[in-house]
């Protein structure tokens, strides 16, 4: 007989749901208190927690850590056995229960307690050890689990609240993209996150021309250069154009006198270009928007100077789609 276990997952999902409808309504001043003092916070935020609520704590103390905010976390049965010496005075204690009453926490509760180390109880029982306990008290909603017994609907909860404090944390110490990209350098998310200037060609690698130049020598360098394209420069080293391939042949198919001109008559007027904090991602949209293979960079002090080429065929060979 074939069963259909599609109510089932739609009865644990709305469940969910009500639960964290539960905590969105529950917020209150101890969550920006909490915010707060993780953002001035020069030392370590330290997450712990027993069973499903341990493996909460784990993840969210990665979310912080890959938003600026150095976090790590604690085994709560190792701790009662030297673990402990990793929590300084300098540090905030995040604890993740439920109850508020695992027997595991309570060693860390009285060193976090006796210790003036800042504690942040992230609990559902309102008067329990770690409610109490707590400088800040997180109080979660008491929800109903699915099958009545099993940690989802709390885990989620628990879940849920602890990225809201990580992005909060983060928009308050104005971590930006750029930040994240430095934390995130390998993979698919690493690839998005690349600047312009990650993967620019710069120094000699640029093909310059000086304005005043005879297509003869320019055509030397463009050869040289292999990019396909010249950065035309006047005295001043400002940028005033661009020339490429395709350009070229079609000059020449109707001037042949093309190596006896000047790289100024041949040249195409203010080059497109992009700042090199601009994400690579933006830069390949605007060449495929444009259908050019090359792009200027600049710095945005001096919009009129040229300090890297783009070439579509970087951005593609880093992966950036």
């Amino acid at each position: 007989m074939r069963r259909n276990f599609i109510e089932t997952a739609k009865d644990v999902i709305n469940l969910e749901i009500s639960g964290l409808i539960k905590l969105k309504k529950s917020l209150n001043n101890s969550f920006n208190e909490a915010v707060k003092e993780i953002a001035k916070c020069q030392s370590k935020v330290i997450l712990c927690g027993v069973g499903k609520s341990g493996l909460i704590a784990n993840k969210v103390a990665a979310t912080f850590s890959s938003v600026g905010t150095p976090a790590f976390f604690l085994s709560a049965s190792n701790s009662s056995h030297g673990d402990l010496g990793s929590i300084t005075k300098k540090d905030i204690l995040i604890l993740i229960s439920y109850s508020g009453e695992t027997n595991e926490l309570k060693n860390i509760i009285q060193f976090a307690n006796r210790n003036k180390v800042l504690l942040i109880g992230i609990v559902s029982k309102k008067d329990s050890t770690l409610h109490n306990a707590s400088d800040i008290k997180l109080l979660t909603p008491q929800v109903k689990e699915s099958g009545g017994i099993v940690p989802t609907s709390s885990t989620s909860v628990q879940l849920a609240l602890g990225d809201a404090l990580a992005i909060s944390v983060m928009k308050q110490k104005k971590f930006n993209r750029i930040d994240f990209k430095k934390l995130h350098p390998a993979g698919s998310l690493g690839a998005k996150l690349k600047t312009v200037e990650d993967i620019m060609l710069t120094g000699k690698k640029i093909p310059f021309v000086n304005e005043n130049l005879k297509m003869k020598t320019a055509l030397k360098i463009l050869s040289d250069k292999k990019l396909g394209v010249l950065i035309v420069q006047n005295k001043k080293k400002q940028t005033t154009g661009i020339i490429t391939d395709g350009q070229i042949r079609r000059f020449n198919q109707k001037n042949p006198s093309l190596h006896s001109t000047e790289v100024n008559k041949v040249m195409t007027r203010n080059p497109i270009s992009v700042e090199k904090n601009d994400l690579a991602a933006k830069a390949l949209s605007i060449m495929n928007n444009k259908r050019i293979t090359a792009l200027c960079v600049f710095d945005k002090k001096n919009k009129s100077k040229t300090i890297g080429v783009l070439h579509v065929h970087t951005i593609l060979q880093s992966n950036i789609s």
